[in-house]
């Protein structure tokens, strides 16, 4: 099996992934730095991962990284990504193809594939009505989101992110100076989250919290006056929350951070539903700390009290806090979520499972 594996970048990676990439490098070059970053790694399959033979992988949405592709391979400076990206498929002679980013490249992109590639699945883990009526399977982990999919007549299947073994390195660190640590987005689309954030930053003045937030580009424009009324108020952070926030972390800058932090907060999205075990689950447990995260429907051995901890509202959270670090319970729990989600969610067990798709 030839596998094409496609991904995607948030803008708010791009600054650091532009420090990491030299201008003159090469595309494989610029591929490896990427992966060793290890940004997203829970999604990237295990051939992927190690540069096996027949696995090819890009990020079609990186226009530096695209382009150095296109200039070694013949194509003019003005070749359109997604040409880019279909040419990558038909020199690779790619039997499959894996896209995490399947809003750019949707079933209209699929009708130019050349006639080898078999097999077409999309990861798509959010609700929409996107065009995804081409692909053979849409997975993702999330019941929910794949009944709302198999309404449309699309076919789906369930499929997990996977612990990166390069966590464990980062899992055995003893000394964490971080009481609380938080990653991730803040705009009008997290309100859910807001609640939570702000009472557990209250703590800052007692425990050490750590927040690592993606602001909404409307976010400095809503903390001046001119924010203080109207639909901005809805990006505008709390004080308490703007006391202990950092600018936002990714690829081992963010596994940096967790290796320091005893307890990780999770809140999901408004959009999620009742279901739960997104990718940061993951990476918290992956990294030895304590996963503190909202009620919900979640994975396989993700059990409160066992392998991580539930709180129904920002009260039962903030209570959770203060008696995990206090004695000390927090070190059990991460230590037998570390355990779980190594041997449950590892690598070999994403491919094997990917394999039955093909």
């Amino acid at each position: 099996m030839r596998l094409f594996q496609n991904s995607g970048t948030s803008p708010s990676y791009h600054s650091r992934l532009a420090s990491l990439v030299r201008p003159a490098d090469h595309f494989e070059a610029q591929k490896q730095v990427f992966l060793h970053d290890r940004y997203g790694a829970s999604h990237l399959l295990k051939p992927v991962l190690e540069n096996a033979s027949g696995a090819f992988f890009t990020n079609g949405d990186d226009e530096r990284l695209q382009r150095a592709w296109a200039r070694e391979n013949g194509l003019r400076d003005d070749t359109p990504l997604a040409d880019i990206l279909l040419a990558q498929i038909e020199a690779n002679r790619a039997d499959v193809f894996y896209n995490l980013d399947p809003i750019r490249f949707d079933s209209d992109f699929l009708k130019r594939l050349p006639g080898h590639v078999k097999r077409t699945i999309a990861w798509r883990a959010a609700p929409g009505k996107s065009n995804f009526s081409g692909y053979d399977l849409v997975v993702s982990n999330f019941p929910s989101i794949r009944a709302g999919y198999e309404a449309m007549g699309i076919r789906t299947a369930e499929f997990f992110p996977a612990h990166d073994p390069e966590l464990d390195a980062y899992a055995g660190r003893g000394d964490r100076d971080i009481d609380v640590l938080f990653f991730g987005g803040f705009s009008r689309h997290h309100q859910r989250r807001r609640e939570i954030l702000d009472t557990v930053a209250r703590l800052g003045g007692r425990f050490r919290v750590v927040f690592h937030l993606d602001n909404s580009r409307y976010t400095k424009l809503a903390e001046t006056p001119l924010g203080w009324f109207g639909p901005l108020a809805a990006v505008r952070r709390p004080a308490s929350i703007r006391r202990v926030a950092n600018p936002p972390v990714f690829g081992r800058e963010m596994y940096a951070q967790l290796s320091r932090a005893k307890i990780v907060i999770n809140a999901a999205i408004d959009m999620a539903g009742g279901d739960r075990g997104n990718m940061r689950c993951f990476e918290a447990m992956g990294a030895g700390a304590l996963l503190l995260t909202d009620a919900g429907n979640y994975p396989p051995g993700m059990v409160d009290g066992r392998t991580m901890s539930v709180y129904a509202d920002a009260k039962v959270a903030v209570g959770l806090i203060e008696q995990s670090l206090s004695d000390g319970s927090w070190r059990n729990i991460a230590a037998a979520s570390h355990s779980m989600i190594r041997s449950e969610y590892s690598k070999e067990k994403q491919m094997a499972k990917f394999l039955t798709f093909v």
